[in-house]
């Protein structure tokens, strides 16, 4: 596999994940924990992982993101971990945000969650399981279940009474380490304002299924004039994900403003050879 150019970048002025998915012989999650403390050893900023209960054919075996991320968890030390992205709604918000506390905390607050409408195109996954099909509905969902949270992350009581959900004053205990909350990052496919909005409110922006290198610039600049607006620092900490593919150079991507590159495999096509000779390449400016 052809190694990735370092190019002018420096190894602290992008940061390098795996981003794997979690399928066949991926869906062991002592073998994903294994990885990733080899990951950290080699000198990775992060390890990612899928979030899906069915993909399409040939992909058979799917791991749940939560245990394989308890895992990896417990294996690691430095690396920063989450699911890129979970699906919120098709997730009850406060069993989430009980899950990414715990999770928070058994990792030492490295923990960020990435989130997303979810997608029926590759593995019918929502239509097969009677969830909702309509974008506008789930990005509604989306949007209640992240006030859910970050309500819930307060440690204060949470009263929410919304289209698709309702907590009436319980208080979801214990607080995650990260303060005040558990850095989100929003995913976006090209073409669509609102999740651009979305992602312009919260900590992070993730890209996907970009065309290049003018594509993701385009939507970068979208969300930071969106940031503008919303009266966001423009210094403040925030993260931009470049998914690419291994070997392509991340240097035009980091220009743009990209701070983390994502290793994008194939879809339904990853195995366990192709992911280690990635890792032992190691980051970029290694």
């Amino acid at each position: 596999m052809t190694s990735t150019p370092s190019s002018e970048l420096a190894q602290d002025t992008i940061r390098s994940g795996l981003w794997l998915p979690l399928f066949d012989e991926l869906a062991d999650p002592l073998v994903v924990a294994r990885l990733a403390a080899e990951a950290e050893e080699v000198g990775w900023h992060g390890v990612f992982v899928w979030d899906h209960l069915r993909w399409s054919e040939p992909v058979e075996e799917i791991a749940d993101p939560w245990i394989t991320l308890a895992a990896v968890a417990t294996a690691t030390e430095n690396v920063r971990i989450g699911p890129m992205v979970t699906p919120l709604p098709r997730r009850r918000p406060a069993k989430v945000a009980k899950e990414t506390v715990t999770l928070d905390q058994l990792c030492n607050g490295r923990l960020t969650l990435g989130v997303g409408l979810g997608s029926d195109r590759y593995g019918r996954e929502l239509s097969m399981m009677g969830e909702e099909l309509d974008d506008r509905v789930r990005g509604r969902m989306l949007d209640e279940s992240l006030s859910v949270l970050a309500a819930a992350w307060s440690g204060e009581p949470v009263y929410h009474r919304g289209e698709h959900y309702k907590l009436d004053g319980i208080r979801l205990l214990p607080r995650p380490v990260q303060r005040p909350g558990i850095p989100v990052w929003v995913a976006a496919l090209p073409g669509n304002s609102r999740p651009l909005r979305r992602a312009a409110r919260h900590d992070g922006f993730f890209p996907v299924l970009v065309a290049g290198v003018d594509q993701f610039a385009e939507m970068v600049g979208s969300v930071r004039e969106l940031r503008a607006a919303e009266g966001k620092d423009p210094a403040a900490p925030y993260d931009i994900v470049a998914a690419l593919v291994p070997g392509t150079d991340p240097a035009p991507y980091a220009r743009e403003g990209a701070t983390w590159w994502m290793t994008e495999f194939p879809m339904g096509a990853v195995s366990l050879d192709m992911v280690r000779g990635v890792l032992r390449e190691g980051p970029v400016g290694r």
